[in-house]
């Protein structure tokens, strides 16, 4: 499979996904953004058009820790749910983005559920 073609894929499962969920500022949508090397998650209001907190792989305190890339999607995930509890956010639609609901992606989401997030 060329990269194209596995390029549009994905981008047809994120639209199908988007058509189906939105956020809003009570339930935030939780997207996620996984590249070769890091991993991006975002809260967004969707009403709003608003980026409510983010956290990344490449931030400070997760960059400095020498671990694996599953094991700091873990850590990414527990970051943005700590950041969720601070504005007072319990409950989140997770949207995966395209990508499969396996190995770092899920990771982020256990870590994201072990830090007090409902999906």
């Amino acid at each position: 499979m060329n990269a194209k073609t596995k390029s549009a894929r994905r981008q047809r499962i994120r639209f199908g996904i988007r058509n189906k969920i939105s956020g809003v500022a009570t339930k935030p949508r939780l997207s996620v953004f996984r590249s070769n090397t890091d991993i991006y998650v975002q809260l967004i209001d969707d009403i709003n058009g608003v980026t409510i907190a983010s956290a990344s792989s490449r931030d400070k305190d997760i960059a400095a820790q020498k671990t694996s890339k599953g094991e700091k999607s873990k850590l990414v995930g527990t970051a943005i749910a700590r950041k969720a509890t601070e504005l007072g956010v319990k409950e989140v639609i997770f949207d995966r983005g395209g990508y499969l609901y396996h190995g770092r992606v899920k990771s982020l989401a256990d870590g994201a559920r072990e830090g007090g997030l409902q999906f």
